[in-house]
């Protein structure tokens, strides 16, 4: 009967790609009649800022407190723990240095935290490895976490240890992220748990960035799909009900198929602005500058923390004080802006060089 009884421990993703409270650049126009010159879009971009999902812990390489005793023994005894590297999702990626990094860790500061010397011999074919770093595109069930970054076995003592013993750690993260995470799991081979120091390497989840991503001004389509929901406040408007109206008149003009912008779009009109994809409000007080008519900003991810957004998950478009029919006109060169069109150049004819009275036209037909 095998003594083995090894736990599965693992490094939750949680899911922990980082989130970015991003804003856009934001663009604003005045309305103002013909006999007074219509100043130029101004540009003001803020900071992009990444920040770790709620219940996330982020690597910020804080001074850990040692919790190991003096006289622990390795459980895998005294020579060196031989690792293999294996790429069963043949990315093609050159695993084996980030692996190295993650030993080379350990062979540093393991004794401070584990209570005895760590010392690693990385050979990627190795015929009869005691580990097994597996990079896998998906985790296997590990402990009931779902999404999990990594998984490997908990080792606390000698017998547990069924050679080789398997890591796995998933693929699609950054370097750095990679190690981190391979710096985490090989912890746990060496008897460490998730309430062990060095924090920063062992909290159960972790702000963990991907491969580098397109922006999403760089992309064709900066969402995850056309299907958006919308939500609509005309309150503050002159004429509530005839704002409401022209709203639709510009989302028909984009689910109709406006040309040069993306085909299948579709708008379903919501009463909760929080879970909105686009929100749409008549304001008394512009955010942006103090004699704009309208402004627009999104709000998006940015999962390989480059501090630029990857994809919006939110536009917001806000209309100050506008001639009722103006509104359409508006609404429609914000949607463009949003849909990847930030160059006036790359929307609808309608939105070029539109005149004072082409914006309070019936442009939409």
């Amino acid at each position: 009967m095998s003594a083995r009884s090894a736990r599965l421990a693992v490094l939750s993703l949680a899911l922990v790609l980082a989130l970015a409270g991003c804003v856009g650049p934001v663009v604003e126009f005045s309305e103002q009649r013909p006999s007074t010159p219509v100043p130029t879009a101004d540009s003001d971009a803020p900071a992009t800022a990444s920040s770790p999902i709620p219940g996330s812990t982020a690597t910020d390489g804080a001074t850990p407190t040692a919790t190991a005793a003096p006289d622990a023994r390795n459980p895998w005894g005294r020579k060196p723990i031989v690792v293999a590297v294996e790429d069963p999702a043949n990315t093609g990626r050159e695993w084996t240095p980030l692996v190295r990094e993650a030993a080379a860790y350990w062979e540093r500061r393991g004794e401070r935290f584990t209570g005895f010397p760590v010392d690693y011999e990385v050979r990627p074919n190795a015929d009869d490895p005691d580990l097994v770093v597996q990079f896998v595109d998906t985790v296997p069930e590990c402990d009931g976490a779902d999404d999990a970054a990594g998984c490997a076995p908990l080792i606390e003592n000698r017998r547990q240890i069924d050679r080789p013993e398997t890591v796995s750690v998933r693929t699609g993260f950054s370097d750095d992220s990679t190690v981190l995470v391979v710096k985490h799991e090989l912890g746990h081979t060496l008897g460490l748990r998730h309430t062990d120091a060095p924090k920063d390497v062992m909290a159960s989840s972790s702000v963990l960035y991907t491969e580098p991503l397109p922006d999403a001004k760089d992309r064709a389509f900066p969402w995850d799909d056309g299907d958006f929901t919308v939500y609509v406040d005309t309150a503050n408007a002159t004429d509530p009900a005839a704002a409401r109206q022209q709203v639709h008149h510009a989302l028909g003009y984009y689910e109709r198929g406006a040309p040069g912008m993306p085909s299948n779009l579709s708008f379903t009109i919501i009463d909760d602005a929080d879970d909105a994809d686009i929100v749409v409000q008549s304001v008394e007080t512009s955010p942006c500058r103090s004699d704009a008519a309208s402004c627009g900003g999104t709000v998006g991810w940015d999962p390989d923390g480059d501090d630029a957004v990857e994809t919006y998950s939110k536009l917001r478009i806000s209309l100050v004080d506008l001639d009722t029919d103006a509104v359409a006109w508006h609404v429609g060169y914000w949607l463009a802006y949003g849909l990847g069109a930030e160059d006036d150049s790359d929307k609808p004819e309608p939105f070029r060089d539109a005149t004072y009275e082409e914006r309070r036209s019936e442009w939409w037909e």
